[in-house]
């Protein structure tokens, strides 16, 4: 990937030189005027040094075609300014007004059945209408040049969450899009043919306007097909983007451009580490998705944040003081969990800490969402604590411009993978690629790594331990560095269902797991997926779950770690190791939940030599995360439970803590839900 040479770090350049961007989504259009002024006070007084301002401004912008109104974004940007906070000032096509899709109902998506997606919400637009497009580049040309020059003016933000609500479009223009694409990607429909393997079904296309996206049908959709019309979907998108900022580019050069990405959860639609290189700086929102492994989620999507921008600092764009509005419970966040969840993506990487949203709104769909400043004002524990972790964020200006800190193992995540494992007409439907990647993540945590989470173009030599789960989905070119990764002295972990299908979704044929089975030394002739609630023993003491292999050993030196002791293969490996050149690469067979994955990273770290720095006492607790200045070093330690901790036989001095523990002031112990930031010398 690689970036628009700007600025080291554009932060440097804003007027909060040295300090983390502070702040929030700010929507002061939906407030009268005194409340503006009452709004940059308070932004004062917690520490807010930039907004995110417009995003969804478009009907007061453009209250008719071609007619515009900027007195209340003039007024609010020169007021922000005049409090010394920058604006990322979004292009406010996220939506488009009411006036547009009454007169253009044809820029309406589509969805598989059929449906069309009407007005009365957000993002209802379709990616490729052209129609939407020529409107929403207008306006991001008037806006560019209206505020070219204003001063308080520090980055573009495009759209916003682009994909979160019309990502797939069935539409007709989605139909024509999508057949220019496969003319660009394929050149002939025969070679389409090919590759999709259209004499399946009788299928074979013999004109290009005869082929369609996968819309609602009879039976499995080819599918390849599928796999296509999801990079297409993608690259809709993407290209949506790069038309917004181009028009920016042409008109304020030196203004860097983002959009927010959606690294959480199930937003799986967009290839952002495909998208990583067409921003100047890679932005993200997360939402706190509650269960025993929040904290756990939070941190591997922050960690894969930082892996797609290449370790370099980049943008929280929006996160939950509290609770959030759109699951069907929503519970608020605990006391310290405000400032730990922020400082554990500030570990990873993030030079800004933004908030949806500044002021909570009274009215709409998200009144009930969580803000910096609540319904019940500023005085208020939320409001307080938003305050507090303004302090703590200045106590950490000097971690500014810092990148990723050097970690030993990493976890591969794979976005081709993640969408084609989880396709129909599949041994199982049960499996989740993003699970089972966490599994791994947190057993590396358990066990005190430090772990950086990266995409499959990442440089693999800079680590001695990769963690490739569910890698289904394996091209020629990666099946040949994941070798010389091996070879070269790397060692490799992957998992069932791995090395299957190749690029076009083709199956490698000769036995699993295809593309790796000869690093790997085993063969497989057919899977064992398990039922919902079935299980097998492992002889190591694990349980297993979700699918098994009968593996049979064909190379050299492959070593057994476990066998099945019930199940259909009982007696069989189910855990190999084979050394390969001066590495080894090992299989796992079924799904081992975190503790069982404990044992076998156990084994797999020991033979690689690779130690965690915590001492053994606190690993399990708190987590180590690293980033790297030119001439500090900053340790994040994060407590992952719900007591205090002492802390021991840790190197460095304190530069910031969240919070200290409720009944001791000793710097040494670590409060339930807290962390604490330590400065030292590089290696």
């Amino acid at each position: 990937m690689s970036y628009r040479p700007l600025s080291a770090n554009w932060f440097t350049a804003t007027r909060w030189e040295g300090r983390l961007a502070y702040g929030a989504d700010y929507n002061p259009e939906q407030w009268s005027r005194p409340v503006w002024q009452e709004d940059v006070r308070l932004m004062n007084e917690a520490g807010v040094n930039i907004v995110s301002l417009g995003i969804f401004s478009w009907a007061r912008i453009e209250p008719e075609p071609g007619v515009h109104d900027f007195g209340w974004l003039d007024e609010v940007m020169d007021l922000l300014h005049e409090h010394g906070i920058a604006v990322d000032l979004a292009t406010a096509t996220a939506s488009p007004p009411p006036w547009l899709t009454a007169r253009h109902p044809e820029v309406l998506p589509v969805d598989r059945q059929g449906r069309t997606l009407w007005p009365g919400g957000r993002q209802h637009w379709r990616p490729t209408s052209p129609v939407f497009r020529d409107y929403a580049l207008r306006l991001v040309r008037v806006l560019a040049e209206r505020y070219r020059d204003h001063p308080g003016l520090v980055a573009w933000h495009v759209s916003n969450e682009l994909g979160c609500h019309n990502v797939y479009d069935y539409s007709e223009d989605a139909a024509r899009a999508f057949r220019n694409w496969l003319r660009s990607r394929y050149g002939t429909v025969e070679r389409l043919n090919e590759v999709w393997a259209t004499d399946f079904w009788s299928q074979r296309y013999g004109d290009w306007a005869e082929i369609l996206p996968p819309r609602w049908a009879a039976a499995f959709p080819n599918p390849t097909q599928q796999l296509d019309f999801q990079r297409f979907c993608s690259d809709a998108l993407k290209d949506h983007f790069r038309a917004e900022r181009e028009v920016l580019r042409s008109v304020t050069p030196s203004v860097p451009v983002t959009t927010n990405f959606m690294l959480m959860g199930n937003a799986k639609g967009m290839n952002y580490a495909d998208w990583a290189g067409e921003v100047d700086f890679v932005s993200n929102d997360h939402y706190l998705n509650p269960g025993p492994r929040a904290l756990d989620e939070l941190s591997f999507s922050a960690a894969l944040t930082g892996g797609i921008a290449g370790g370099r600092p980049w943008f929280l764009m929006e996160h939950a003081t509290g609770a959030v509005n759109w699951r069907a419970v929503n519970k608020p966040k605990k006391p310290g969990e405000l400032a730990r969840d922020s400082l554990v993506h500030v570990a990873h990487g993030a030079d800004a800490v933004c908030f949806f949203q500044w002021r909570q709104s009274r009215a709409g769909a998200e009144k009930y969402h969580s803000a910096m400043l609540p319904h019940a004002g500023e005085d208020s524990d939320t409001f307080r604590a938003v305050r507090q972790l303004g302090g703590v964020l200045e106590d950490l200006s000097t971690v500014v411009g810092s990148e990723r800190g050097r970690a030993r193992v990493a976890v591969l995540f794979d976005w081709e993978s993640w969408w084609v494992s989880e396709f129909d007409s599949h041994p199982t439907c049960l499996l989740d690629y993003r699970r089972e990647a966490l599994d791994w993540y947190s057993a590396l945590v358990e066990l005190g790594m430090v772990v950086d989470v990266v995409p499959t173009d990442a440089p693999l030599e800079r680590y001695e331990v990769v963690i490739a789960p569910v890698l289904h989905v394996v091209p020629d070119e990666l099946s040949e560095r994941l070798h010389r990764f091996v070879a070269g002295g790397g060692h490799l972990v992957t998992t069932y269902f791995s090395g299957t299908v190749d690029e076009h979704d083709h199956v490698r044929l000769g036995g699993y797991p295809g593309a790796l089975r000869e690093l790997l030394g085993i063969r497989i002739e057919e899977f064992g997926p398990l039922f919902e609630g079935e299980s097998v023993e492992l002889d190591d003491g694990a349980t297993g779950t979700l699918w098994t292999d009968r593996i049979e050993l064909t190379g050299e030196d492959v070593e057994v770690l476990a066998s099945y002791r019930s199940g259909d293969h009982a007696g069989r490996p189910a855990i190999t190791r084979r050394r390969w050149g001066s590495g080894s690469a090992c299989y796992v067979s079924t799904r081992l939940g975190v503790a069982g994955l404990e044992r076998v990273l156990g084994t797999v770290l020991d033979r690689a030599g690779v130690v965690s720095e915590l001492p053994e006492s606190l690993r399990g607790r708190v987590q180590p995360v690293v980033r790297q200045g030119a001439q500090r070093r900053y340790w994040f330690l994060i407590n992952r439970t719900e007591q205090d901790v002492e802390l021991t036989g840790l190197v460095g001095a304190e530069l910031a803590r969240s919070a200290r523990a409720q009944h001791s002031d000793a710097a040494s112990v670590l409060p339930a839900r807290g962390v604490v930031v330590l400065e030292s010398s590089p290696e």
